[in-house]
């Protein structure tokens, strides 16, 4: 079964090439068996097998077996391992995957990702973040902001932590938490209509 190209960036042979890459490149230090790869992005084995296989002989996944799982991880010792993930993540990682989950959502001004993970993107040096923090800026309602992150937790497989604040809030230089957010690296997903 051979899905399209993604309409994101069809640079890939496919979507599950595009999503089988982003998963084992945004998670470098884990390693998944093929089944459950298969199974988490709905795409037959074959399929999967063929897939791998064809990164597994350029070199931009490392496979090895155990009894009868063939275990896979990305292989960040590539040479083009640092811009492929670089790209991965611009196109498909947190900032696209929290964009598309929160659009939309009543009372939302604006929403950021700071953090450990913000942190990464705009090139602090430290190890892979195990999460996302999301500061999410206006006045929606709660649940509706966590269901939006549970959707964004469930396709990423990084918990996504949502924090809301109001305008005023946010403006408010006696907030210890706003004074921490506002301290570290922010990368904006989505922008305030005023912005």
């Amino acid at each position: 079964m051979r899905s399209k190209a993604p309409d994101l960036l069809p640079l890939f042979r496919s979507q599950h090439q595009a999503e089988l890459l982003t998963w084992l490149y945004l998670h470098p230090t884990a390693e998944y068996p093929m089944t459950e790869l298969a199974t988490r992005f709905g795409v037959p084995l074959s399929t999967t097998q063929r897939e791998v296989q064809r990164l597994v002989d350029a070199g931009l996944l490392r496979d090895r077996s155990i009894g009868r799982s063939r275990m896979l991880r990305a292989a960040t010792d590539h040479p083009a391992a640092e811009a492929l993930t670089r790209l991965l993540t611009i196109s498909f990682g947190p900032p696209a995957i929290v964009g598309r989950t929160f659009q939309g959502l009543a009372g939302v001004d604006s929403v950021h990702i700071y953090g450990s993970w913000a942190a990464r993107y705009l090139g602090h040096p430290g190890p892979p973040p195990n999460d996302v923090d999301v500061l999410v800026i206006g006045s929606p309602a709660r649940a509706d902001v966590y269901a939006a992150a549970d959707v964004a937790q469930d396709t990423l497989g990084l918990p996504v932590n949502p924090t809301v604040r109001s305008r005023a809030q946010w403006q408010d230089a006696s907030d210890a938490l706003v004074q921490q957010i506002q301290a570290s690296p922010i990368v904006t997903v989505i922008p305030s209509p005023a912005e």
